[in-house]
């Protein structure tokens, strides 16, 4: 009797701990071919500006870039003036006046990118608690960032596993952690309209925005693997020199 009841409290508690498991895993990123991959990487700016796009128009409700400036975008083809446009829709404070009264003034282009919410309060009581975090470093503050990012946005549905328990104002997104996440859904077919008025799909604007926040991540990725490949080069015919000088200074012994 008492073998039965060891053996069903063992088989619950391991049923128990296998749901666990299933619940807190999470599946690994999707694998995505990027233009910014491996030592020729680069960085292609039509999807940046389209990114900048999806960022603008959907992220920046919640999310801030806190480590890049509006200036920066002129690294990626906008113009001065378009530069000053997209500035101009956000509000910063002024240095205060005499009475030391701190007014609003349309920041500039040389300030950096007006988070959405004044201080991390404000952004928890408007999310559920949840804490929206800065997308400046986010590719290289997660393991695999890119395709990690792309995975998330792209990995949502309606459908859990049977052994998953959404709790209630989570999402179900198997590729984040415990399988729920605190943000709904942020994209959706025809959300968002290119400037060709093209309508794109969740997984193009989610691989646009990926490369616009590889860009702030990393924006001098460019100029450091053009460096490594003249280093690399300079080593090479170095190597070859010496090779050469060091087969005439020995070519006569023996």
């Amino acid at each position: 009797m008492q073998n039965k009841i060891f053996k069903a409290i063992y088989v619950t508690i391991l049923a128990a701990v296998s749901n666990l498991a299933m619940a807190s895993s999470q599946l690994p990123p999707k694998q995505i071919e990027w233009s910014f991959d491996g030592i020729f990487g680069y960085f292609d700016k039509t999807a940046i500006q389209r990114g900048f796009k999806v960022y603008k128009e959907v992220c920046q409700t919640c999310h801030s870039l806190k480590y890049t400036s509006y200036l920066d975008l002129k690294k990626i083809g906008f113009s001065k003036d378009e530069i000053k446009a997209i500035a101009s829709e956000s509000q910063v404070d002024a240095a205060p006046n005499e009475e030391e009264v701190v007014k609003k003034r349309p920041a500039e282009i040389t300030d950096m990118f007006v988070p959405a919410y004044p201080n991390e309060q404000a952004a928890r009581s408007a999310n559920n608690g949840a804490l929206p975090p800065d997308l400046s470093l986010i590719v290289k503050a997660r393991p695999d960032g890119a395709n990690y990012l792309y995975s998330i946005l792209t990995g949502y549905s309606n459908h859990p596993h049977a052994n998953v328990v959404i709790d209630p104002g989570m999402y179900y997104n198997p590729y984040f952690a415990n399988q729920q996440i605190a943000m709904p859904p942020p994209l959706s077919q025809g959300l968002v309209t290119y400037d060709n008025n093209e309508s794109p799909s969740i997984e193009q604007m989610s691989k646009d925005l990926v490369h616009f926040l590889h860009w702030t991540a990393e924006p001098e990725m460019e100029a450091r693997k053009l460096m490594g490949i003249k280093v690399l080069l300079y080593l090479i015919a170095f190597t070859a020199i010496f090779y050469i000088a060091k087969k005439r200074i020995w070519k006569n012994v023996k």
